[in-house]
């Protein structure tokens, strides 16, 4: 039987087959505008990231964290940063390597799990930036803690996640416009519902989703260390059910101290 990395490292190579939104590379257009200084990221769905809440650009050592599909990390390399890309899924890796041939970018690609960052060393990046992507993983406290070791003293990490109201929710009641509470928190899909149910509600092709609570998310980043210094809540319109009540994604900005 395949481990959840494994059926998760699947499940995003087949996303990028079918073009999911976050698979899509930038476009040179956009590339050519990042080397002139116009540019703009996102954590979650919609809102760009403040620029204030990145540091100057030029020569800055990036690990964008979970963060493949030729999106985010070449408009950071074309901007002047250092780029690291980690990624559980080659595919979404290859997104990244397409950007920087086509256009002439030099990052590098690693594959791997979120939670175990061994191989790099202490104190290796100035900056992770990490959008919605914890919630593949069934325990999001050593992200915080990797994520913490192998930032520099002084360092920023930017997070995007989701609300974990999201998830407690019964989804078939909510394809038909009706909010109703039906599951408990944590959630998984192993355990919260049959693998059956996951396959009819979500089809076989998508990752494995767990739906953390917010002391995990929020209260895990200080725990590992961080001091909290930006939020703000996003939404999705277009995804619907809950979507339209209330932003159901968080973004934060967290500093490693320097002593």
């Amino acid at each position: 039987m395949k481990t959840i990395l494994e059926r998760n490292k699947d499940a995003w190579n087949k996303q990028v087959d079918k073009k999911n939104q976050w698979t899509l590379p930038v476009s040179s257009e956009v590339i050519a505008k990042a080397r002139q200084g116009e540019w703009s990221v996102v954590l979650t769905p919609e809102k760009p990231v403040p620029k204030e809440w990145f540091p100057s650009m030029q020569g800055l050592k990036i690990l964008a964290l979970a963060s493949g599909g030729g999106q985010q990390a070449p408009i950071f390399a074309a901007a002047g940063a250092e780029v690291t890309v980690f990624d559980l899924s080659p595919n979404q890796l290859s997104q990244d390597r397409l950007v920087a041939d086509r256009d002439n970018l030099k990052l590098r690609t690693v594959e791997g799990d979120m939670s175990d960052l061994s191989c790099f060393s202490n104190d290796s990046f100035d900056l992770i930036f990490h959008p919605c992507s914890n919630c593949f993983v069934p325990d999001v406290k050593p992200v915080w803690k990797e994520a913490f070791r192998v930032l520099k003293a002084g360092g920023t990490l930017i997070s995007g996640f989701t609300n974990p109201v999201t998830l407690i929710l019964d989804p078939e009641k909510e394809k038909q416009g009706i909010v109703e509470l039906k599951h408990k928190l944590p959630y998984s899909d192993l355990t919260s519902i049959t693998e059956e149910e996951r396959v009819r509600l979500y089809g076989q092709d998508e990752p494995i989703t767990f739906g953390h609570t917010l002391q995990d998310q929020i209260g895990g980043q200080i725990a590992a260390g961080f001091h909290l210094i930006g939020f703000y809540e996003d939404g999705w319109k277009s995804a619907g059910g809950i979507n339209n009540l209330m932003d159901c994604f968080i973004a934060t900005r967290a500093l490693k101290p320097k002593s």
